[in-house]
């Protein structure tokens, strides 16, 4: 896993390294330079640049590459939203190397014209933490209403660098080179769409070194986990988990069917689906392997609860009085849960909600908002804190889905890097709740403490599936259906390694 920092703790590790006697402005030249470097990588046909520049020390990234090109036979165009004779520091060191390079910077106004092949984003860089203001808005709304392929330096301007939310606007681009340490606002939320193609250039600096700055959180890789070695060749059904879903109240069978389904083929030894009895016909006709039971009341659910070692609980199960008394009996039972949909919804409401340990929790922005009382805006708007709040206030492991899906609890958080706008669909969230359904109780009766670890597990499994399934087919049309059979090869990577046709 790849360590994620926020704006500050980078800002930190750029001060150390300079007290440790490397001068910023040298440090500014090399990540300018990296930048370039990568600038020509991407486009080796471009001559041209359009490079935009506001203050500080982003800005002094922006004047440094506009000299490097202009030494390298690059026609530059250098745009600057503020005087650059009042900017000091390094910042001002680089506007000097800039004119000393033969440019004449061109004050920005609302009618001007890039010409560059490439136009580079220098402009605000992670120090923002309000809206953006004009006139970087404009130019950001030019930018990205410009034909060129769009370099951003450090972060995309009026993106987070710690939450990855836009703040008033952002820019659109092509290929974003960050410095020193990863960022986590770069993985998550609304950063999908505007980091583009994505290149960390640690400009020698070695962030591992630096125990006492603790990541605020860790970018998944693609391998699930060690829990999926092969099994023993003697194991049996039984060794592999009794995993109960119950969900599918009466009109609402499609979800808990498909929850079931992919458990099944995420191999939990059994799996018995708790579901309404018109329901029961179809589970049988659609997985045979699945063992599904009609259940009307509470009561029926007693021996089903007791033969489970885990429970899924959530999908199609409704706030009406069945889901009300299906999901008591589940909170009651004393095993590991993974909680979804309508059961998120039940425990919003509850007036003494249950703080737990041993449960998996999975809302999307919608769902919890209603646990925190207040709005999917402001979820959105700081989704690692969101992530923190819930975990505070109900225990357990949470994934709050989305693109960057975060897995996290009170200790630490995760994010994952794959998936694809294909999953925008119905029936995703189902799956997910099958499939960690399904490594829970497989393994989940080795503790509550390898719960977070099974969560980033069954997070990555999904996500890589549904990548999978859309290279196959496409984005477009992606069903939740589709994914149980990929991550079944994914479930089994030493037999079917698939690790480079997911990449």
């Amino acid at each position: 896993m790849r360590p994620l920092y926020r704006a500050e703790q980078v800002r930190e590790l750029d001060r150390r390294t300079i007290a440790a006697g490397i001068d910023g402005f040298a440090l500014m030249q090399r990540a300018a330079s990296a930048a370039f470097d990568a600038l020509r990588q991407r486009w080796p046909e471009a001559r041209r640049l359009s490079v935009l520049c506001g203050a500080g020390n982003n800005a002094g990234d922006g004047y440094v590459l506009a000299a490097l090109a202009v030494c390298d036979g690059f026609d530059v165009q250098l745009i600057a939203l503020r005087d650059p004779d009042g900017l000091d520091g390094d910042a001002g060191r680089a506007v000097a190397m800039a004119r000393r390079a033969g440019l004449r910077p061109q004050a920005w106004s609302a009618d001007i014209r890039l010409t560059g092949d490439v136009a580079v984003d220098a402009l605000l860089g992670t120090g923002l933490s309000g809206e953006v203001r004009e006139p970087f808005a404009a130019a950001i709304a030019m930018l990205n209403a410009s034909d060129q392929p769009l370099l951003a330096v450090d972060i995309p301007s009026g993106l987070s660098a710690d939450t990855g939310a836009v703040l008033g606007c952002a820019v659109e681009a092509t290929l974003t080179t960050t410095f020193i340490a990863d960022k986590l606002g770069l993985h998550t939320g609304a950063a999908a769409a505007y980091v583009g193609e994505h290149r960390l250039l640690p400009l020698g600096v070695d962030a591992s070194q630096h125990a006492d700055l603790v990541p605020a959180a860790w970018l998944l890789g693609d391998t699930p986990s060690g829990w999926l070695a092969p099994r023993r060749r003697n194991s049996h059904k039984g060794d592999h988990g009794h995993l109960l879903v119950i969900g599918g109240a009466p009109g609402f069978g499609g979800a808990a069917l498909l929850a079931s389904e992919t458990a099944a083929r995420l191999g939990a030894g059994r799996v018995s689906l708790a579901t309404a009895p018109e329901h029961v016909t179809a589970s049988l006709t659609r997985c045979p392997e699945v063992m599904v039971h009609g259940v009307r009341s509470p009561a029926d659910l007693t021996p089903l609860l007791a033969a489970a070692d885990a429970i899924v609980v959530g999908p199609g199960l409704g706030q009406a009085a069945w889901g009300q008394g299906m999901w008591q009996a589940a909170l009651a039972a004393g095993k590991p849960l993974v909680v979804d949909a309508d059961a998120l919804n039940l425990l919003a409401e509850a007036v003494a909600p249950p703080k737990r340990d041993d449960w998996i929790l999975t809302p999307h922005p919608g769902e919890a908002a209603r646990l925190l009382g207040c709005s999917s805006r402001d979820v959105q708007r700081d989704r690692p804190a969101a992530v923190a709040e819930l975990a505070r206030r109900y225990g357990g492991h949470w994934v709050l889905k989305g693109a960057g899906s975060l897995v996290g609890d009170e200790a630490a958080l995760a994010v994952c890097p794959f998936g694809n706008p294909g999953m925008a669909s119905g029936g995703m969230g189902d799956a997910l709740s099958g499939i960690l359904g399904a490594l829970v109780a497989q393994f989940g009766r080795s503790g509550d403490s390898v719960l977070a670890e099974l969560a980033r597990c069954g997070v990555v499994l999904h996500a890589r599936a549904a990548d999978l399934a859309a290279a196959g087919g496409g984005e477009r049309g992606l069903l939740a259906g589709d994914l149980a059979s990929y991550a079944r090869l994914l479930a089994n990577p030493r037999i079917n390694d698939v690790r480079d046709t997911a990449r």
